[in-house]
């Protein structure tokens, strides 16, 4: 009796994270929708006042496309950021022959970690359980920009699957944001407590240097530092 009473339990649970999942997908199809419509991926992600000197953070890079969309546009130096060994694996084969691209095996965080991360392809997280896992590094992005006297960023490009709240919370402290020319971020709200109020929290110190120049909610936004 009591194994029925447990495997009925799980069935039920089982089936109502199907169903919130169902909910979670249905919704980001529709905000995704107006994203689509501006073709954004092939226009705003990419369209940037950058050069050839220009300095790129991609902090999540996958399988390196958002890194060669921009390079070949515009020869920037760009600095990838990818915690998945075999995705990292791809974006060295991938550039092996370019300089002007440095590819790292760890994300940046808020602080120095070694996590597990759920291997999902392009949605891999870690905070995100799965049978298939991945132990991954993460390193201070404070650290990072300190260490190699980086004093100019021209476009930091953020997804990594909740990370980004950590991320940017860590730059707001340490006062680091004019550091930054562009901000394109991603926020997840379905992975994150209170995300929503974090994203407004960081939305709101953003607001002090920067302004807003696209914004799709829990999508793509770009931010871009006021003048002087």
């Amino acid at each position: 009796m009591l194994k029925k009473l447990i495997k009925l339990l799980k069935n039920t649970l089982f089936k109502k994270r199907l169903e919130q999942q169902r909910r979670q997908n249905k919704l980001q199809q529709e905000r995704c929708k107006p994203w689509f419509s501006v073709k954004g991926d092939q226009t705003l992600r990419l369209d940037y006042p950058l050069n050839e000197n220009s300095v790129v953070f991609d902090l999540g890079g996958y399988i390196g496309e958002f890194a060669s969309s921009i390079y070949n546009k515009y020869g920037s130096g760009i600095y990838i950021f990818e915690p998945v060994k075999r995705f990292y694996d791809s974006i060295e084969q991938k550039f092996k022959s370019n300089t002007k691209i440095k590819a790292y095996n760890y994300g940046l965080a808020g602080s120095d970690q070694t996590l597990n991360i759920s291997m999902t392809d392009d949605a891999s997280s870690v905070f995100i359980k799965a049978k298939n896992s991945e132990t991954i590094q993460l390193k201070s992005i404070v650290q990072f920009i300190n260490d190699n006297k980086i004093e100019h960023i021209d476009l930091m490009k953020i997804n990594i699957e909740g990370g980004e709240y950590e991320v940017m919370e860590a730059l707001i402290a340490h006062n680091m944001l004019g550091l930054f020319k562009d901000i394109q971020v991603q926020f997840h709200d379905f992975i994150i407590p209170d995300a929503k109020i974090r994203m407004k929290s960081i939305q709101n110190e953003l607001a002090k240097t920067h302004k807003l120049t696209y914004q799709y909610e829990f999508v793509w936004e770009n931010w871009t530092l006021k003048d002087k």
